[in-house]
């Protein structure tokens, strides 16, 4: 078995699959995939080589629908309940698995996976232990070697493989471990804290969010999402007809402006975020961010795009592709623009649309 295995949420296979498709033909690798419905997993069948060099080469920021992109080393299929380590330990030295600094033990994010998790805590010791007396695994753990991957599909049943730590998303099983706001009163802060924490390179984090910012958030009602704007200490234009949760008003940093989101606009150019979470069509949302950098309101811009029930991966190309068709139109230059289908979002995406900072451009 050869290949690259990845992760998604169930129900976005279709997705996934098409996506690692259309990403390793621009390396030049052609494979097929295999990926049942609602199973959380994506096999991208290719060559060893190619397998690795898809590992090296192929920036998981890149990928929207994938939260994990591992190298396939082999699959263990008959695993019993009396020995599971020892023929996982023989297969990785059969392959001549290269040395790691890490081992998770992992399962898909779906109800079957989730019943795993106790045979996955219970092997997780004994199994490290293993692989450091097999010379697989670093005497402690690092950062700067792959981290090996045994993700369990069912009690007998296992893939093995390995990611490379300068391209990884750094959480087991590709989910970040995300806290909202004590102050939040909703619980769709935890989409924006956890793409602040995915989405925002880390070396750019502390020129990019820090106390003091000017913010707007449109649609801001209840406030779940101009909690976490507070909880990094800025300053908060909330937009919005409805009411704003009394304890965020508290606090002195949030100004409640109850006027139509599609049309507001700060009276100074001194915005450096902007946030967005309506629900409205994907289209009207992404026209209106594009329009506030266009018109040099704000720096960074973080918003969701509400997906259709089909062709979904198609959908994602049409919006993002016309953003940058009306900023290229626009003659406005300096801009990055990554998207990703977050732990915490259901049927939409999450946008980054941000200037290049000066000092790294």
């Amino acid at each position: 078995m050869s290949g690259v295995l990845l992760y998604c949420r169930a129900g976005f296979e279709s997705e996934c699959a098409a996506e690692i498709q259309e990403k390793a033909g621009e390396l030049g690798v052609y494979g097929y995939c295999k990926a049942q419905p609602d199973s959380g997993v994506v096999m991208f069948h290719c060559k060893d080589e190619e397998a690795d060099h898809i590992g090296r080469k192929l920036a998981i920021y890149r990928l929207i629908f994938a939260r994990q992109l591992i190298v396939v080393v082999a699959e263990c299929n008959s695993l019993t309940v009396d020995d599971r380590i020892e023929p996982i330990i023989a297969v990785l030295k059969e392959k001549d698995t290269q040395v790691c600094g890490k081992v998770w033990v992992e399962t898909a994010d779906t109800n079957e996976g989730r019943a795993l998790s106790g045979l996955c805590k219970s092997i997780s010791t004994p199994l490290r232990i293993a692989l450091r007396k097999a010379d697989i695994l670093t005497e402690t753990d690092v950062d700067n070697r792959p981290v090996l991957h045994v993700m369990f599909r069912s009690t007998h049943s296992a893939i093995l493989g390995y990611s490379y730590s300068y391209n990884h998303a750094p959480y087991e099983m590709g989910i970040p471990r995300i806290r909202s706001p004590k102050l939040s009163p909703s619980r769709s802060a935890a989409k924006l804290a956890e793409a602040f924490k995915v989405m925002i390179p880390p070396h750019e984090f502390e020129k990019r969010v820090s106390s003091g910012m000017n913010a707007v958030d449109l649609g801001a009602c209840p406030g779940g999402w101009t909690a976490v704007l507070v909880a990094h200490g800025m300053m908060v234009s909330a937009v919005d007809n409805g009411a704003i949760d009394e304890k965020l008003m508290a606090t002195g940093q949030v100004k409640h402006y109850r006027e139509d989101g599609f049309a507001f606009r700060p009276k100074r150019k001194n915005v450096q975020w902007l946030v967005c979470d309506m629900v409205e069509k994907p289209v009207k949302v992404a026209h209106l961010m594009t329009d506030w950098f266009i018109e040099g309101y704000c720096e960074d811009a973080i918003f969701n795009l509400k997906l259709p029930m089909k062709k979904r991966y198609a959908a994602v190309h049409q919006y993002l592709d016309a953003i940058k068709a009306r900023l290229k139109e626009a003659e406005v230059w300096g801009w990055e623009l990554t998207a990703r289908h977050l732990y915490h979002d259901r049927e939409e995406i999450t946008v980054y649309l941000r200037k290049k900072l000066k000092s790294l451009s």
